[in-house]
């Protein structure tokens, strides 16, 4: 699919309905035209979100480069008037945030989240490799395709840190989720692992520590005790976490970046040995599932129905 040519224009492509949503971008289920191919399509309203185009062209490049199969990658970019078009692989399992929401409310099992962790563990220590910090590791930028294959989405927060040439040149902005995202004075890539820690919270739990909070709430802890407050009322938990499970969300916790573990080396820990197939995955989590846009659907109905009766933090 990815070795294809893909045209460049909006003409070429069939837009159906929406699949995706956030405070930047919709995403689209599609057809490419030229093709006869069913494709994803992120469209981003520079006017509407006062972006700058200069860093959302170079974030589309880094896109288009990448190449690992644990990694979501464009199938080619343009813009058309003031929208960019980001052409990527339709992913029908859609994220671990919409299964998480449409099915398991509570949770996955231990075996699905090892197998799912274990792949976007694979897929940062390529990122780390090349330079590149994700910053929004979440399950809800986790996509998963018809054959159960795991990918990592979503670079519009994406740094590089090699474009001047000097590895360790820190990034201190505040980007990202607030409940995904840790801010220090020297985060390199040690901050993805904090944010891998807390997507395994978030699968295992069905929701991200403290997600239900609104967002500035979040930003006033203190993020120097978040960890503490995450191990505490997450980890230390009566839910039943086996131990090494426990550990390894711990290591990537520990609140000075330098003492947490690389994606190479939290791949080795004991935690991702029961780590399973793709093909367990489509059979564990997709069977029976409704279509992406039915369960789109379903989702924002509900929220309409929460948002109506005052539930304003579903």
């Amino acid at each position: 699919m990815e070795k294809k040519k893909f045209p460049i224009g909006p003409q070429h492509y069939t837009l159906y309905e929406e699949i995706g949503q956030g405070v930047s971008a919709s995403v689209f289920r599609a057809l490419c035209v030229t093709h006869n191919q069913v494709v994803a399509i992120k469209i981003l309203d520079f006017e509407r979100d006062n972006c700058d185009l200069n860093n959302i062209s170079r974030e589309a490049q880094i896109m288009n480069l990448v190449d690992h199969p644990n990694v979501l990658k464009s199938l080619c970019s343009f813009v058309t008037e003031h929208n960019l078009w980001v052409v990527m692989p339709y992913m029908a399992g859609g994220s671990c945030l919409h299964i998480l929401k449409a099915a398991y409310p509570e949770g996955f099992e231990e075996v699905v989240i090892a197998t799912v962790l274990r792949e976007v563990l694979k897929a940062l220590e390529y990122l780390h490799h090349h330079g590149h910090i994700h910053r929004d590791v979440k399950a809800g930028n986790i996509l998963i395709d018809t054959q159960g294959a795991i990918k990592l989405g979503d670079y519009g927060v994406s740094a590089c840190l090699f474009d001047s040439g000097d590895r360790q040149r820190t990034r201190n902005t505040f980007v990202g989720t607030p409940c995904w995202y840790l801010l220090c004075l020297s985060i390199l890539f040690r901050a993805d692992i904090w944010s891998f820690g807390i997507t395994a919270l978030e699968l295992a739990h069905g929701h991200a520590p403290f997600s239900k909070y609104p967002p500035m709430k979040v930003n006033i802890i203190k993020w120097s005790v978040f960890g503490e407050l995450c191990s505490s009322h997450f980890i230390k938990s009566e839910m039943p976490m086996h131990v090494c499970f426990k550990q390894m969300i711990a290591s990537c916790l520990v609140k000075d970046p330098t003492k947490r573990p690389s994606a190479k080396k939290l791949l080795k820990h004991t935690f991702f040995k029961q780590a399973r197939s793709q093909e367990y995955i489509a059979r564990k989590l997709l069977e029976g599932l409704p279509e992406l846009g039915d369960r789109m659907q379903a989702l924002k109905v509900g929220l309409l129905h929460f948002t109506l009766m005052g539930y304003h933090d579903v």
